[in-house]
């Protein structure tokens, strides 16, 4: 029996946003009482809550979300689980390794792969940007096994900064590995 699970969290005023994005709003339009039907207007950037990051976002020439398609995002999962990290952590190869040949296998089914941080429990709070986060090396050898889809319950596969450090470019390594392989986030 296939098994479907919901991966997805509701937005509502206290959806954690990165940086820089725009905040996520719903408010009433029109109303039944006045109008005698309900519309709500909806405002939010494409990164809000669950997502998918496809290659458009961070290759000009890249896929976008509404050209992949649905099957992409559909199939067998293959979860290595990483929980228990403090926060701010880089979980490095040596840290899944011994994973290797299920992860290789699993891709050679067609399978995908989620990262389960635990991180999820800090959703719409502010410890939820110091989730940990791949080492690029992490997304070179998934690309190399030929894994299709990757996906982790935190804000980003790769470290997020509240703000810019000077001096200190912002560093999306694991997307651009991934995402210039046509691996959706």
């Amino acid at each position: 029996m296939t098994a479907f699970v919901d991966l997805s969290h509701t937005l509502d005023a206290t959806t954690t946003i990165y940086p820089g994005d725009p905040k996520f709003s719903c408010c009433p339009a029109l109303t039944l009482d006045k109008d005698g039907f309900n519309v709500r207007s909806i405002s939010l950037g494409t990164h809000t809550g669950t997502h998918i990051d496809a290659p458009y976002h961070m290759l000009e020439d890249g896929e976008t979300v509404d050209n992949l398609l649905l099957s992409s995002c559909k199939g067998p999962v293959f979860v290595v689980d990483v929980t228990g990290r403090q926060p701010k952590t880089r979980i490095m190869w040596s840290d899944i390794g011994s994973m290797e040949q299920d992860i290789h296998d699993a891709a050679l089914g067609g399978a995908m792969v989620l990262f389960r941080t635990g991180w999820a429990q800090h959703w719409a709070t502010q410890a939820y940007f110091d989730h940990p986060f791949l080492d690029v090396e992490i997304a070179r050898r998934l690309v190399a096994m030929g894994v299709r889809l990757v996906g982790i319950d935190a804000l980003s596969p790769d470290e997020t900064h509240l703000e810019e450090q000077e001096g200190v470019p912002m560093d999306f390594g694991v997307h651009q590995v991934l995402l210039s392989a046509n691996v959706i986030i």
